[in-house]
């Protein structure tokens, strides 16, 4: 079976550089895209913290009623996402519920028969037009924040349309929050771990150490319990999907080793393990099987075996 070639993805002095999301439609704002129930559809793997970060939010919204999802097999190849088979069943994964497609690549190339970029999730999917809108996992939980308020309004769901998890209070914090945290944590992860030279890994294993320092001093405060403010928001959400995979996952597959949040980080900690046990909307996307055995099982030349390694157990501690 094929495998992702993360050598693909260096630039000339082995850093790892993430490809730029293509499509960035908005809707309600793209008339394009105007706000309907049931036009659109997400696509998803419970493996990958940027997807993770949409279905957190749809879960919290309440849109479930609005647009349903599909789930593709935890395992990527070369040819990117697939969906699970009779032959090649997956757990929790689904078939793609709209058009019976074996790989998310088909998808794009509906969307763009000229697409040259790769095949990520998540997917935001107008089942109308038969395209993307946005595939970029920052702007659809902003879409998903906003967009569907007054449908919820109208359906009785006040306590949903009035979360806000971007208020506008906190916003400028938020947005400075979230830049940090992205380049040095969410995708820091990656740059360590997807580091093509010695020296590349320890500067970015250093600097993701040394932001995790930042936050754990953040939620040092008394009844500090939110990343921004003192309620939930998106800096949360953002986070949480990676710490939650930090000791299972970064922690050996990308050597991200100078330590462990359930050991040196309490603060983190205790922040994760409120999220998680407290917020089933959080709870409910994580998919542990998924996230361990997509990041061993799917990348070579860090784990050629496939081994995925059965601790730490358990994958969360209780609160």
């Amino acid at each position: 079976m094929s495998k992702i070639d993360i050598q693909k993805f260096h630039n000339a002095k082995g850093e790892f550089k993430r490809q730029d999301s293509s499509f960035r439609s908005v809707i309600g704002k793209d008339p394009k895209f105007p706000v309907e129930p049931d036009r659109y559809h997400l696509y998803v793997s419970y493996a990958c913290p940027w997807a993770n970060r949409t279905l957190i939010a749809r879960k919290l919204k309440g849109l479930e009623d609005y647009l349903d999802y599909s789930v593709v097999h935890w395992h990527m190849d070369s040819k990117g996402w697939r969906f699970p088979s009779n032959d090649d069943p997956c757990e929790g994964a689904t078939p793609d519920k709209l058009y019976g497609y074996k790989r998310l690549s088909e998808l794009y190339y509906r969307a763009n028969p000229n697409y040259e970029g790769r095949f990520t999730v998540p997917v935001l999917w107008d089942k109308k037009q038969h395209t993307i809108v946005n595939n970029e996992s920052s702007e659809i939980i902003r879409i998903f924040n906003t967009a569907f308020n007054e449908l919820l309004e109208k359906d009785g769901k006040h306590e949903q349309a009035k979360l806000d998890l971007y208020p506008e209070s906190l916003q400028a914090q938020i947005d400075q929050t979230n830049d940090w945290i992205y380049n040095n944590i969410n995708n820091g992860v990656y740059k360590a771990g997807f580091a093509g030279k010695q020296e590349v890994y320890e500067e970015e294993v250093k600097k993701v150490f040394a932001h995790l320092d930042k936050v754990e001093d953040e939620l040092s405060n008394d009844g500090q319990e939110f990343i921004v403010g003192d309620q939930l928001t998106e800096a949360d959400i953002r986070l949480f999907v990676t710490i939650i995979r930090f000791d299972p996952v970064y922690v050996q597959h990308f050597k991200c080793n100078i330590g462990m949040i359930r050991f040196d980080y309490p603060n983190i900690h205790k922040w994760l393990r409120r999220l998680y046990w407290n917020y089933p909307e959080l709870k409910d996307t994580v998919h542990f099987d998924h996230i361990k055995f997509h990041y061993t099982k799917s990348h070579p030349q860090i784990n050629p075996l496939g081994i995925t390694p059965v601790g730490p157990l358990p994958n969360i501690l209780p609160l």
